[in-house]
């Protein structure tokens, strides 16, 4: 098999549109074509042990036989990173590789991905200055900061959201040490590494609002509330990254609450809302990336219509 026979596919789109079951159902494909493939997971929260029923995580037994990579590896007093995110998943993609075997990427996490296949060169880090900038959150709390970067960088503060404390800080400490805009340390568009081929997969919004609504609805009969009390006595509530996590956020503050009927109805309205953002959020930043092929999740033959993308290329 050829460099090009191992060249990675790649499964990004906004989340409720099926790109864990795609995955699985190419890596069977493949191996019924005498190709070996593993997954490589693209989703941040899903690298949190525990963290099963709020990330949509593939349960072990549901995972065909298929490796898979970049599941379970922090736990929830760990904070998840771009750059150590970017040199582990691009070790598991060179060993897949090298064992003749196709790497399919598969996730949301729009800057991890990004970071991964055009191989970002990360901005330099001052623990003064980012301790600085995390005393001032506390202080005034997410929103007062992010004015502050509105001021000092409006077209950073456009791109992140009001709520997002850890991205405010990163964003504040990059335009401070570098003297430039916090877009211009972002990754540049260019040639996938490894050539790899993106596909993209979507579906139309009012069905994909159906979707995440039914999947909220999901998750919290499924035991979601049980599962953050069960990583609460963990130390969930200490973890940076996993804490903020959708659907994790909104069950902690209705325990704080009381945790009633009421509170975690408010919860699941809350996730859900909040799910429905961050698709828009996933689909706007994809849709600008020309290198993305695109597919309609719906489409019955949405199989054969990605292995021929990939084919096409290999």
């Amino acid at each position: 098999m050829t460099a090009a026979d191992r060249r990675p596919l790649a499964i990004v789109g906004p989340t409720g549109t099926g790109k864990s079951d795609l995955a699985l159902d190419l890596g069977d494909r493949l191996r019924q074509l005498g190709v070996a493939a593993e997954i490589v997971n693209a989703d941040a929260m899903q690298l949190y042990r525990g963290m099963n029923i709020g990330t949509a995580k593939v349960p072990a037994a549901q995972r065909r036989g298929l490796p898979h990579h970049q599941l379970d590896v922090l736990s929830v007093t760990e904070t998840a990173t771009v750059a150590a995110y970017q040199a582990a998943a691009g070790a598991d993609i060179a060993a897949i590789r090298s064992r003749g075997a196709v790497p399919i990427l598969v996730g949301g996490s729009m800057l991890y991905i990004q970071a991964l296949l055009d191989d970002w060169a990360f901005p330099a880090t001052d623990p003064a200055v980012r301790a600085r900038y995390e005393a001032r959150l506390a202080q005034i709390g997410a929103t007062g900061l992010h004015e502050e970067l509105a001021a000092t960088d409006p077209a950073a503060a456009a791109a992140i959201l009001p709520s997002d404390g850890r991205r405010i800080v990163r964003a504040l400490e990059v335009v401070e040490l570098t003297g430039r805009p916090f877009a211009a340390s972002a990754p540049r568009i260019g040639a996938p590494r490894w050539e790899t081929m993106i596909i993209g997969i979507d579906c139309d919004t009012a069905l994909l609002d159906e979707r995440l609504e039914l999947r909220t609805d999901l998750m919290f009969e499924a035991g979601l509330v049980e599962e953050v009390a069960g990583l609460l006595e963990v130390g969930l509530r200490d973890g940076v990254t996993a804490a903020r996590a959708l659907g994790y956020a909104q069950v902690i503050a209705a325990l704080d609450a009381g945790g009633g009927s009421r509170e975690l109805q408010t919860a699941r309205e809350r996730t859900f809302i909040g799910t429905r953002r961050y698709a828009r959020r996933q689909r706007s930043w994809f849709r600008r990336d020309h290198r993305i092929h695109w597919l309609d999740a719906t489409a019955p033959d949405l199989l054969d219509a990605a292995l021929a993308a990939w084919r096409s290329v290999s």
